[in-house]
């Protein structure tokens, strides 16, 4: 559980009744803050409640790369790895049984033309005890729940007919989940779906494909996924849980380096990621070291973002990897890719791309209005010279489509026509803070500002710590001050395998069965409102020197909030007076609750065994008889949200929180 600092409450506080809160909070409690408990450090924020600046629907969200197995093992609910044998080997496949019983390998002998790889099994024995064959044990083990169903399709011809067994089993192979068997006699391939219902629960379970009758059996394409994913889109419930729980206005996809590649053959190019999965080739991303089958493909992520509710923002490559570039004289057909991935997304069903995305399941458009021609490219050769030609070809064929550029202009115009341009920025903590006035003198003509990658990293994140995450909120609330500018911003990296860190930190670490939110990722909550809320103008008059507090108010269908977000990045409390400011004399501001996220330890994190030690706890609160003023304790190390409802005078003004505010 989060550890909290509050004061000890009046008397008054006997007679208040509690109110449980939403699930992504530890816990709730009433309190009122007595003024006599205060720290010496006295600080007043001033909020005119009158007027303020409307801050972008669009400004928070989320950028999802393929990194850390946060797609290929995670956030895409298939359970097998290497599910084609296209990685180069057969791992992690495994055999069960001994030479004298099973001889495995591989040929070109599969049905489907952008992926010959097959595995060929060799059944030496008659009768083969407990039966001989392979295994796979997913990413670091399947996570197979008792009751569910799980369905198994693969790919299988025989030399003579043999009875093929599939199996759940533990990690061990000695306990059994569930099993199905079938008659295998084909000298072709035979399509093979299999609904598998768990006696058992293992997080570290496997499949088994094996046979006890000599024969020779080829494999190809086994699939195995859970029955009840995410509104059936194929997408892990409790990862895809979280982003909803973030409420994010943007999904920025699907990276990263992960979209040029060390070399262009690595990278991720959208067509090879689209029609059925079992056509689909895959491909190594060689950046992050490891292979993706691309089940989790374009229209996969279209359909993520649309399920979100979050507006699609694509980065496609742009003719360069890490360590190639397309020179001008052969750059077109990249821009062709561009614009045919842009017909798939947003052309009609009788349109050439369009009519595969029908095809595929979806025949409305998914409407992309955003997308980035490439990723950091800026400085690599042929980029600039390339760029006007992806840019007019964009324009001309979806003149609404804004583009993103990957030079920085937040200091100099950039050296071209954009719409966006994109700054990415990792740093320490201390950095962050200061980066809160990062964007205060930049250029306000010209593109718009999307800051697609923040987050803190070094010694001072490890794997996610407390204040890391105060660095990250005390840069949003400058970027929130800075909202005319920037319009766009989105944390990375999103996810991360803990078997499987290629990058810390990250705001969502998982394993097979669990997942758990960094402070980042509860940092994140207290800005959900933020996105088409009104920023008002408010003054800090203080002398704590680490200090940064910002106020917005918001509207629902029923009534108007404000909310007052303050940041202590210091280690000293601080007694804060909220003085609301300008409202007209027929409404009042009723303060409803405070929310705060700290813990005795700025180090501290969260973990697999202890995912709540640092979350945000919601206490209801009241101002004192006679006090016109909030005063709250603002603890050390500390993020705290400060919410107020606006009610008429005509209204019930009582003291005591209304629920509706929590609704």
């Amino acid at each position: 559980m989060g550890r909290s600092r509050n004061v000890s409450c009046m008397a008054v506080v006997a007679h208040i009744i509690i109110f449980c809160c939403s699930a992504s909070v530890s816990h709730c409690r009433s309190v009122v803050e007595p003024a006599d408990a205060a720290p010496d450090n006295a600080s007043t924020l001033r909020v005119n409640t009158s007027g303020g600046r409307k801050i972008p629907e669009t400004l928070f969200g989320i950028f999802f790369e393929e990194i850390n197995h946060a797609g290929a093992g995670g956030l895409w609910a298939e359970l097998v790895s290497n599910r084609g044998f296209e990685a180069g080997s057969i791992e992690p496949w495994a055999v069960i049984g001994d030479s004298s019983s099973v001889a495995i390998s591989t040929d070109d002998t599969s049905c489907f033309e952008r992926n010959k790889i097959a595995l060929k099994v060799d059944v030496l024995c008659d009768g083969c005890p407990g039966g001989v064959g392979v295994y796979n044990p997913g990413f670091w083990g399947m996570n197979i729940e008792q009751g569910n169903k799980y369905k198994l399709i693969f790919y299988v011809r025989s030399s003579s007919p043999a009875n093929v067994t599939a199996s759940l089993t533990d990690a061990s192979g000695r306990t059994t989940l569930a099993t199905v068997t079938i008659l295998s006699g084909a000298a072709n391939w035979t399509r093979q779906e299999i609904w598998l219902q768990a006696g058992g629960t293992s997080d570290s379970a496997r499949l088994q494909l094996t046979a006890n009758t000599k024969a020779t059996l080829w494999f190809d394409q086994v699939s195995l996924m859970p029955q009840h994913t995410f509104k059936g889109h194929g997408f892990r419930n409790d990862l895809a849980e979280m982003l909803v729980a973030l409420k994010p206005a943007f999904l920025r996809f699907p990276g990263g380096c992960y979209v040029e590649g060390g070399v262009l053959k690595n990278a991720f190019m959208w067509k090879n990621t689209v029609g059925p999965s079992e056509e689909r080739p895959g491909h190594f991303g060689d950046v992050w070291n490891y292979w993706t089958d691309d089940g989790f493909g374009y229209l996969e992520f279209l359909q993520l973002a649309e399920d979100l509710g979050a507006a699609p923002i694509w980065v496609f490559n742009s003719g360069v990897s890490l360590n190639e570039s397309v020179d001008p004289e052969h750059i077109q057909p990249y821009v062709q890719d561009a614009l045919d991935g842009l017909e798939f997304a947003n052309g009609p069903a009788s349109s050439k791309w369009g009519s595969l995305r029908a095809k595929m399941g979806h025949p409305a458009p998914f409407d992309i209005r955003c997308v980035a021609i490439g990723n950091e490219d800026c400085t690599l050769p042929h980029y600039q010279e390339n760029y006007p030609t992806f840019y007019n070809a964009i324009k001309k064929a979806y003149p609404a489509v804004k583009v993103i550029s990957n030079c920085d202009g937040s200091a100099s115009p950039l050296p071209h026509p954009a719409d966006f341009y994109d700054y990415h920025t990792y740093a320490p903590a201390a950095d962050f803070f200061k980066h809160a006035h990062l964007f205060d003198q930049a250029p306000r003509l010209g593109p718009k500002a999307f800051v697609s990658e923040y987050a803190v990293t070094g010694s001072d994140a490890n794997n996610g710590s407390l204040l890391a995450a105060l660095g990250e909120a005390a840069f949003l609330i400058g970027i929130e001050n800075n909202s005319d500018l920037v319009e766009l911003a989105s944390y990375a990296p999103l996810f991360t395998n803990v078997n499987d860190r290629r990058w810390n930190p990250d705001a969502i670490p998982f394993n097979s069965s669990h997942s758990y939110g960094t402070p980042s990722y509860y940092m994140q909550q207290f800005f959900i409102q933020s996105n088409g809320a009104t920023l008002l103008n408010s003054t800090l008059e203080t002398t704590a020197p680490n200090l940064i507090a910002s106020a917005i108010t918001w509207n629902d269908s029923k009534s108007e909030f404000l909310r007052v977000k303050v940041v202590n990045f210091d280690n000293n409390a601080v007694n804060l007076t909220i003085v609301l400011e300008g409202t007209n004399s027929s409404v009042q501001w009723q303060v409803t609750a405070k929310t705060e996220m700290t813990s005795a330890n700025v180090m501290d994190e969260n973990s697999l065994d202890n995912p709540s030690m640092i979350v945000p706890v919601k206490n209801v609160i009241q101002k004192p008889p006679g006090q016109d003023d909030l005063q709250i304790i603002i603890s050390p190390h500390s993020i705290t949200s400060s919410d107020f409802k606006r009610i008429a005078e005509e209204e019930d003004n009582s003291p005591f929180f209304h629920a509706d505010f929590y609704n």
